[in-house]
């Protein structure tokens, strides 16, 4: 998701257009991206710090964007 205060197109462009659709009472639409994925052979610590290592170097422009990390076991 992109962090607070920064400028999010796609949602303004949502919240503008819900109330055409007659849903007139919803503000504040932010538009963020998820990602599902299979990480296999590790304990659930070792899997989150590695999924949270992915998105820092890589996944997330963590300059703009937070992101959160949810494990599920399989």
């Amino acid at each position: 998701m992109l962090k607070p205060g920064i400028s999010d197109v796609q949602g303004q462009v949502v919240e503008r257009s819900l109330p055409a659709l007659g849903w007139e009472n919803v503000s504040g639409v932010r538009v963020g991206k998820h990602l599902e994925f299979e990480v296999e052979g590790m304990s659930l610590d070792l899997l989150k710090a590695q999924v949270e290592q992915m998105c820092e170097r890589f996944l997330a422009n963590t300059v703009i964007e937070s992101y959160r990390v949810d494990i599920r076991e399989a």
